[in-house]
């Protein structure tokens, strides 16, 4: 397993980490993505820790807490192997106190999890929206605080966006407060939009990027095609509306290019996928997901073999869009060497 530095922190995460977000099928968004009980999750978190993935995310609003206590019974006994990482912010509740990322509402959420995960601390933990109602001053300082009590060991942030996160970031350095190390990130081969301007924004700040989602939602597992209907068993048949868009046309054009790979490889098209997103800037850790031991082991698969330089260039090719204003001219000015080139 290759280890790499969370941004600009002293931490080293793998590569590779297990989301949680299959852990205890409650609610109809979570229960579409699995449901997986307290036996099957010790069984995952034993192969992960055999593979040298010891890293695992979860958030205190998936399966309404289930996520979390079912999490912290599978690493139980071996706290000191594993880095576990969370998130809070999403509302959990009708109630004003049950949503944001005010003071009062960030302390309560640590505490909560903290009692579900069954730990004293939380190596990693993330604001998983922004919150414009809220100071940002203020969720800083209520971080500091958690981070000088031991609660919490280093921050991050969850689906910001890029002016949101540089605002955080710029608060941070004016008043001496935690700095946002990671960002969880929707990024995968169907939905490279994080490459526009948050990529650049990491890349310059030292924040590492967290993917979720690295499959597109499940549209990259290779079961899903050109003139096939949805597999039987896919989230997509009861998720589709909350899933991030991608045009059908395209992805299935991609899926063409990422079965030809596939079979010049001898790896499956999961592997693929997850392989190009381990070289890309910023990436420090891929969060893949498994709904039984068959798909964890085969995503686990994704690591220890290298694409070559034409096959990543053919799924570049594949899976680029034009970019957005302001960006596209930067794309075309790349013969010019402009003085703030794109990463990508």
């Amino acid at each position: 397993m290759e280890y790499r530095r969370l941004g600009a922190s002293g931490l080293h995460v793998p590569v590779l980490s297990l989301g949680a977000a299959t852990f205890g099928g409650r609610g109809s968004l979570f229960s579409a993505w699995g449901d997986t009980d307290a036996q099957q999750a010790r069984a995952m978190v034993d192969i992960c820790l055999d593979a040298g993935v010891t890293m695992f995310d979860t958030a205190d609003v998936y399966s309404e807490g289930a996520s979390e206590e079912l999490l912290g019974a599978a690493v139980a006994g071996r706290r000191d192997r594993v880095l576990l990482s969370t998130k809070a912010g999403t509302p959990t509740g009708s109630g004003p106190a049950e949503r944001g990322t005010g003071r009062s509402r960030l302390i309560k959420a640590v505490e909560g999890s903290l009692r579900r995960l069954r730990v004293e601390h939380i190596d990693l933990f993330q604001l998983h929206l922004f919150d414009a109602g809220t100071p940002v001053e203020e969720t800083l300082a209520a971080l500091d605080d958690l981070v000088r009590a031991g609660k919490i060991r280093y921050v991050g942030a969850s689906n910001f966006a890029g002016w949101q996160l540089m605002k955080s970031l710029a608060a941070a350095d004016r008043h001496a407060l935690p700095r946002y190390v990671a960002h969880q990130v929707y990024y995968s081969l169907a939905g490279r939009d994080y490459e526009w301007e948050l990529m650049p924004l990491a890349h310059d700040q030292g924040v590492g990027a967290v993917v979720w989602s690295p499959l597109g939602w499940g549209r990259l597992t290779g079961k899903v095609r050109r003139g096939q209907p949805l597999p039987q068993a896919s989230r997509l048949h009861r998720t589709a509306a909350a899933a991030p868009p991608v045009d059908d046309e395209r992805l299935y054009d991609l899926v063409d290019v990422l079965d030809d790979i596939a079979a010049e490889t001898g790896r499956t098209v999961p592997q693929v996928a997850l392989n190009w997103l381990l070289t890309r800037p910023t990436v420090a850790t891929v969060i893949i997901g498994a709904r039984n031991e068959e798909q964890l082991r085969d995503n686990l698969g994704a690591i220890g073999w290298q694409l070559d330089a034409e096959q990543l260039s053919r799924l570049d090719k594949a899976s680029s869009v034009t970019a957005p204003y302001p960006y596209h001219m930067y794309s075309r000015l790349r013969g010019f060497k402009p003085l703030n080139p794109p990463l990508v």
